[in-house]
């Protein structure tokens, strides 16, 4: 089956940190801000490319994101 802006979007996602109920960054235990996965719609998909080990997604605003197939991790 041939892959889909809507597939790929499925597969990435931006992390962007917590914020507290000030709009203040959450901080772990070791003082690093708290990161929450938010996902990537399909209309944000300006292209995407599908490779035997990995998915690349571009968006609309200039973002890479990588999805490693055999890992299943997004960098």
């Amino acid at each position: 089956k041939e892959m889909t802006k809507a597939d790929a979007a499925k597969l990435v996602f931006r992390l962007v940190p917590a914020l507290d109920e000030k709009g203040q960054p959450k901080m772990d235990k070791d003082g690093k801000p708290t990161m929450n996965k938010v996902p990537i719609s399909e209309g944000e998909v300006m292209s995407f490319g599908d490779y035997e080990d990995r998915v690349v997604v571009v968006t609309k605003d200039g973002h890479k994101f990588t999805y490693n197939k055999k890992t299943e991790q997004v960098s």
